[in-house]
């Protein structure tokens, strides 16, 4: 089955409680947090609640991964030697400045693969773009490692490494998000946007959902359950929007028969290119649809 990620719920790593509580959420993925949400002396402590609550069938549907601390910490290879384990489905990397990052990271996750008795490349990595450096180098990030299955934009270190502001507008943020999905959908992989940190402006969150995904992002990081439901709407095509993809798919095929490439719908010109992105749709949307089967069983 494909990865679905359209929504990626952080929960703090020392915080049993609202693990607890994410567990009845419809996320698509938890991301068990060791960093920013956890203080250096709680380090320790939120290795043991992660382990603890991985032992248990919670999260057994779930997508789940671990934030962990950057590799300039020195708490990353505790963090990984400690979790590893065939329950989750990888790590967040942050502060992935360059692919060379990633890549002395993979040797850290090989060998803990190795010492645990996982399958080798079981687990994936997420890496965390997060600086002006990993903007401009995100396709090479991208395409390092066959563990990557999507990269995710960080935007308020960003903002901080760029020296820029982060407002209502979130000017700051476009051309950060677009290279990103760009590098992203170049390279074959899922790109995942930056969280919205005002969590009372549904409106705000709206907004930044539907430029997320004009510019092609599949999912968004998410720390509150209530934004869930808003973005999988966004993220997850309609019916209306199945039927139409159907409708062009039809009409292509009969065109084909008679030696024709392009065909007229609703006034529009359909030609290859609408025949491919109706195909996406109906392929994602079945995609969906067998994973939310599965959620419910």
């Amino acid at each position: 089955m494909k990865y679905i990620l359209r929504s990626l719920l952080f929960v703090p790593g020392n915080k049993e409680d609202l693990m607890l509580k994410a567990a009845k959420t419809n996320a698509d993925a938890i991301i068990f947090d060791l960093e920013d949400s956890v203080l250096d002396t709680a380090k320790q402590k939120a290795r043991h609640v992660i382990k603890n609550i991985l032992e248990t069938d919670l999260f057994d549907k779930f997508h789940i991964f671990i934030r962990l601390n950057d590799i300039g910490s020195g708490y990353l290879e505790e963090d990984v030697s400690q979790l590893i384990c065939n329950k989750i489905t990888g790590f967040i990397f942050p502060k992935a400045y360059t692919r060379d990052d990633v890549l002395h990271f993979e040797k850290i996750l090989k060998r803990a693969e190795q010492k645990a008795g996982i399958q080798n490349n079981k687990i994936k990595i997420l890496p965390l773009i997060e600086t002006a450096s990993a903007v401009l180098h995100a396709e090479d990030i991208c395409r390092c490692s066959e563990r990557i299955i999507a990269i995710v934009f960080g935007s308020e270190d960003f903002c901080t490494d760029i020296k820029g502001i982060h407002d209502k507008t979130h000017d700051a943020l476009f051309v950060p998000r677009a290279l990103i999905a760009l590098a992203a959908r170049a390279a074959g992989i899922i790109p995942i946007d930056t969280l919205n940190v005002n969590l009372n402006d549904m409106e705000d969150l709206e907004r930044n959902l539907k430029l997320g995904r004009k510019l092609g992002f599949e999912g968004k990081l998410l720390l509150h359950p209530k934004e869930i439901e808003l973005t999988h709407q966004y993220f997850t095509p309609s019916e209306n929007e199945y039927e139409k993809a159907l409708k062009i798919i039809k009409l292509a095929q009969e065109a084909a028969k008679q030696n024709l490439r392009v065909a007229i719908i609703d006034d529009t010109f359909i030609g290859p290119p609408m025949v491919r992105q109706a195909e996406n749709t109906i392929s994602r949307f079945k995609q969906i649809k067998k994973w939310e089967e599965f959620r419910r069983k």
